[in-house]
């Protein structure tokens, strides 16, 4: 048959180092003057994150983890909303590109033929007026015989 025999580990026997419970190191001062300077209690070496860090304690855990959901729920509408604008950027940036700069492109076009007509038509309209046998040479002889003036 197995008999169990129990192990005591020496470290439980020793006695922890630490402050010794004297009458003496009991009193405290209680009349010294309080700093309430916090810039000299304040180590070198601890920055404002390791603070805040520190005073994640004060607040509760259920709260905390409230306040986690709330800003990871924010956090993915922002996310899901800037991929969202991003990508309808996006198409809209091509359909301009591929529908609006051709029709662009025509209708400056247009706009040019549209120009060299009206110029061809006052070009013919010039020489009209400059040869008096033509429509409008008459025209003008008529409208100065109307007045009394010689036609030009």
């Amino acid at each position: 048959m197995v008999e169990l025999v129990e192990v005591e580990d020496e470290s439980f026997e020793t006695k922890q180092a630490g402050p010794e419970e004297n009458d003496d190191d009991y009193y405290t001062d209680t009349d010294s003057e309080i700093s309430t300077d916090d810039e000299d209690n304040v180590p070198e070496e601890e920055t404002i994150a390791e603070r805040i860090l520190a005073l994640r304690d004060i607040i509760p855990p259920t709260t905390r983890s409230y306040i986690s959901n709330k800003v990871e729920t924010t956090a993915g509408w922002i996310k899901s909303g800037l991929l969202f604008g991003g990508k309808t950027l996006w198409v809209v940036s091509t359909s301009a590109l591929l529908l609006g700069v051709p029709w662009a492109l025509a209708f400056a076009e247009e706009q040019q033929m549209v120009e060299m007509e009206k110029e061809m038509k006052m070009r013919d309209m010039g020489g009209e007026l400059l040869n008096p046998g033509t429509t409008a040479g008459a025209l003008n002889a008529q409208l100065s015989a109307q007045q009394g003036k010689p036609a030009l």
